[in-house]
């Protein structure tokens, strides 16, 4: 009952070149960027300088630099001199050095007061961390980190986490999976890192070449370099990019800003990153524009840049990293309104009659906020408008780089935030929308945000923009890649052709996108859409088709795909073995091992997921499935229990709890929470109709009509629903009301026999 469901020779040679998906000709004849060279190594900073002294200088100013260093009196910046930090809830913190090294006297595993010596700093401004070793290869970041511009200590966690109950056994707790180094920081933060996790003894082994982010972090390993600048001049090669493994120019700002990609972007992280090789999606997902963001794309969460940059009219445009920071410093390369004329026109966009507002030097008042001061003349700074930001890590401001025009509109129709706003937060969105009218006209851009907005809350209207969206490549990439993870709130059969023709799209991310919410009912149709993409040029389209076709039993897939079914399945096992100190790689494994019918290694990463984190809520659910499947019903009611109990927003949990309940005969008890999940999800008629059978057998009989009339209400032609009400009828002896139900039935689905065989039976009576 609670069964797990898932979701002319010449002529054909030239068609056959034609019908090869353009993303595989580009993959052809691109080739790598770089040229394999053999063997090459990573040969460190030292050995750059002679050559490189102005870059290398440059670079010792950066927070590249500074972003990881061994704790000593020069890297320290905190205050270890016995000084004390007093949490709000009054929890002491002290720190201090002994023998030249650096202490901490802090809550630290299972809630208990312990020393713990520092070892590492990380980052470096607007705030320092610090790091500590435990056991099995971790290194855990402190929650008490320190404030560079106040000189003061504070607490990450409260200003970071300030709703989350911080305990011992919750992931975020500093001395868990939420704040480890190796698996949720390190990889940009030094050079060449390997994260080596072992998921069977839980154990790090991590390495780098550099403890900070130095030269081959960006440029790749550079030992071929080295020869080819130690061959006389005559003799180099022209042709091999003077022997770097990584181009940085004569290459399209696309392939430059992914230069940066693989740190400054929110995504996941599933090998450890080599240079120069293969597409941005061999190594990791970025994440698209989810709850991360504002339906609008604006920043939200932390979100490091990428996603919000190449949705900007500035990426659209060719401009690049390199165009507004000094990739060595980091700093940018021209202050203030400056910036932004290097290809703006000042005399029009750095005037009044553009921006509207008061210089430093007119007449005014400054603006005070509870947490800031809006000085007379800052509303002439281009960045201030197109760029607003917001803390992370409690103290670091970051513009959001989506670069775009006000709109109070949007604020108004989708609550989404806005630039005037921000700095007048005493006046309201009607005020600022008003302004914008006077000074720019009624005119308003149709905006993508509107339509995700609608499309988080399944509004049908949404449907076909998202639609028009996905199709339409004067998008931003992650913006269309959005629109279709989307249509899986939709189910029209334009929806289900759309993501099917996004399949042969050229980007990598379109195709992975639609690959993860494809359906079909059709399922030969499904098979020959996905079987072909196993053979992808990128590894996370691969495995994300494999993962997919594993819902399929084995004998369904032709034999002319099992070694490439084979080779992707186990691409996407090692992609989640790598991942495996994350309870959603555990998750994703336990998927895996769950649709290949190998339930008890499916049963054993659930529980390992839950292990790491005790609130990884989705496990536990496939949990509480599988032990189900397994027979052990006890111990899926504990699991389903304690979901209802703490975790009322999770409205399927009472649907699961009913039907186990029912499993085990408990009707009554299975009838409460079947109709309080009825309730929570009244589109879900599959809910009422096992209500209306629950009822049924208890002999409310009345209460089972409601139900089962519910359930058709959702769906008026379910075949299920249809015969469930019409056989509730010729129980109850109402023939006339299961007659009319029967012919529906022989009229809907006339290769069936139930229909006739009701009116015969009715007839005969």
């Amino acid at each position: 009952m609670m069964r797990h469901w898932k979701t002319t020779g010449l002529v054909a040679a030239v068609v056959i070149v034609l019908a090869i998906p353009m993303y595989i000709i580009i993959k052809i004849n691109s080739g790598n960027l770089n040229k394999n060279y053999g063997s090459v190594s990573f040969i460190g900073k030292e050995r750059c300088v002679d050559c490189h002294k102005v870059e290398y200088d440059q670079w010792q100013q950066s927070d590249h630099r500074k972003a990881m260093d061994v704790a000593t009196d020069s890297s320290v910046l905190g205050n270890f001199n016995n000084s004390k930090f007093v949490s709000a809830n009054g929890k002491e913190t002290l720190f201090y050095k002994r023998d030249g090294k650096f202490f901490v006297k802090t809550e630290g595993v299972e809630g208990k007061i312990g020393e713990y010596e520092i070892t590492h700093t990380f980052g470096y401004t607007p705030l320092q961390q610090y790091l500590i070793p435990f056991d099995d290869g971790k290194y855990q970041c402190l929650p008490i980190a320190w404030d560079t511009k106040k000189m003061e200590w504070f607490s990450l966690a409260e200003m970071v986490y300030p709703d989350e109950n911080l305990t011992p056994t919750n992931w975020l707790y500093w001395t868990n999976g939420g704040q480890n180094w190796n698996g949720m920081c390190a990889e940009c933060h030094s050079t060449n890192l390997k994260k080596n996790y072992d998921p069977i003894t839980k154990t790090f082994s991590t390495t780098y070449s550099e403890i900070n982010v130095s030269c081959e972090a960006c440029h790749g390993p550079g030992s071929a370099h080295e020869d080819w600048a130690n061959l006389p001049e005559m003799a180099r090669p022209t042709d091999n990019n003077l022997g770097l493994i990584v181009k940085t120019s004569g290459i399209d700002n696309r392939e430059y800003v992914e230069l940066c990609t693989r740190c400054h972007s929110r995504r996941s992280q599933f090998s450890d990153f080599e240079h120069g090789r293969g597409d941005l999606l061999d190594s990791m997902l970025p994440t698209l524009l989810n709850e991360n963001y504002h339906p609008d794309g604006q920043i939200l969460e932390e979100v490091y840049v990428y996603g919000s940059f190449i949705q900007s009219k500035m990426y659209a445009n060719k401009v690049q990293c390199n165009n507004c920071h000094n990739v060595h410093t980091g700093k940018l390369v021209l202050e203030g309104n400056a910036l932004c004329s290097q290809c703006h026109r000042a005399d029009i966009y750095d005037a009044k009659e553009h921006h509207f507002h008061k210089y430093e030097n007119e007449n005014g008042n400054p603006i005070e906020l509870a947490d800031k001061i809006i000085k007379v003349g800052e509303g002439t700074l281009c960045i201030k408008c197109h760029m607003p930001g917001q803390y992370y890590m409690g103290v670091d401001y970051r513009p959001d780089h989506s670069i775009r025009v006000p709109r109070p509109d949007l604020t108004i129709s989708i609550n989404t935030p806005n630039a005037c706003n921000d700095c007048h937060a005493d006046k309201s969105p009607k005020w600022a929308d008003d302004y914008i009218t006077k000074w720019y006209g009624l005119k308003r851009k149709p905006h993508y945000g509107t339509t995700f907005a609608a499309a988080r809350e399944s509004d049908p209207t949404a449907e076909n923009k998202l639609i028009e969206i996905a199709k339409d490549n004067l998008y931003p990439l992650n913006v269309r890649a959005t629109a279709i993870s989307l249509m899986n709130r939709y189910n029209s059969d334009e929806t289900i052709k759309t993501i099917q023709q996004m399949l042969d799209d050229d980007e990598p991310l379109i195709r992975e996108t639609s690959i993860r919410i494809y359906s079909n009912s059709n399922i030969t149709t499904y098979k020959k859409d996905l079987l072909k993409l196993l053979n992808d040029p990128v590894k996370a389209v691969r495995a994300s088709v494999a993962i997919r076709i594993s819902e399929l039993p084995i004998n369904e897939i032709p034999d002319k795909y099992r070694i490439a079914f084979t080779n992707a399945l186990s691409e996407y096992k090692d992609m989640n073995l790598y991942m495996a100190d994350f309870p959603s790689a555990r998750m994703n494994l336990g998927v895996m091992y769950a649709n290949q019918q190998k339930l008890a290694e499916a049963a054993k990463e659930y529980e390992e997921a839950i292990k790491i984190d005790s609130l990884f809520i989705p496990a536990k659910v496939n949990l509480a499935i599988l032990y189900n499947q397994l027979d052990k019903n006890d111990e899926a009611e504990i699991i389903l229990r304690d979901l209802v109990k703490n975790h009322s927003e999770l409205f399927d949990a009472y649907y699961y709890l009913g039907l186990l309940l029912a499993e085990k005969h408990n009707y009554s008890e299975a009838v409460t929470y079947m109709q309080r999940a009825s309730h929570l999800m009244p589109e879900r008629g599959r809910i009422n109709y096992n209500t209306g059978l629950m009822l049924q057998y208890l002999g409310r009989n009345d209460e089972a009509e409601k139900e089962l009339l519910k359930a058709l209400e959702t769906e008026p032609n379910n075949f299920d629903f249809l015969y469930g009400l019409a056989d509730h009828y010729v129980k109850l002896g109402e023939f006339v009301k299961a007659k009319g139900i029967a012919l529906k039935l022989k009229e809907l689905y006339p290769s069936n026999s139930i229909g006739d065989e009701i009116l015969n039976f009715i007839a005969g009576k």
